[in-house]
């Protein structure tokens, strides 16, 4: 979706005030400047480094669906819509020896690994596997794999 000239980023900011929902919060940075007592730390706000509340779940289908293009231009259109580049590589492997088949994001959502082959263009490191080849770790969760439900929910 477009505002004015400007395209929809590709992250959404999500509910962290959501009842039963781990958020992480806790006093790892206050630990952490408590150790320092001394140091630069101890004289800094006590704002951690950790960014809650964002879902990087229109980024993925932003390249799954641009499989098959040019690497650069999708790269570039995906770092001007997002607050950072470093969700791109949670799926998009950097080299041969990052590259799997499934990246695991979260609880219960897989995506197909993708990469960057030598002429350029933006693949998926296994094509052939589909949501009704996985098995689901549990019975209680709803699994999806690239936005398709699989297992006992599905």
């Amino acid at each position: 979706m477009v505002r004015g000239s400007q395209k929809e980023p590709l992250y959404r900011k999500v509910n962290t005030q959501t009842h039963n929902v781990d958020h992480h919060t806790g006093g790892n940075y206050r630990t952490e400047r408590k150790a320092a007592a001394l140091s630069e730390a101890s004289r800094t706000s006590m704002h951690g480094k950790q960014r809650r509340g964002l879902d990087y779940t229109p980024l993925f289908k932003f390249l799954l669906a641009k499989v098959g293009s040019e690497w650069n231009s999708v790269y570039s259109e995906a770092v001007a819509r997002l607050d950072r580049p470093d969700p791109i590589f949670w799926l998009v492997a950097r080299c041969e020896r990052d590259r799997r088949e499934i990246v695991r994001l979260g609880e219960s959502s897989y995506f197909s690994g993708l990469y960057v082959d030598d002429a350029g263009i933006l693949r998926i490191v296994n094509p052939d596997l589909r949501a009704e080849d996985l098995t689901p770790s549990c019975s209680c969760c709803t699994h999806t794999f690239d936005g398709v439900r699989f297992g006992s929910h599905a």
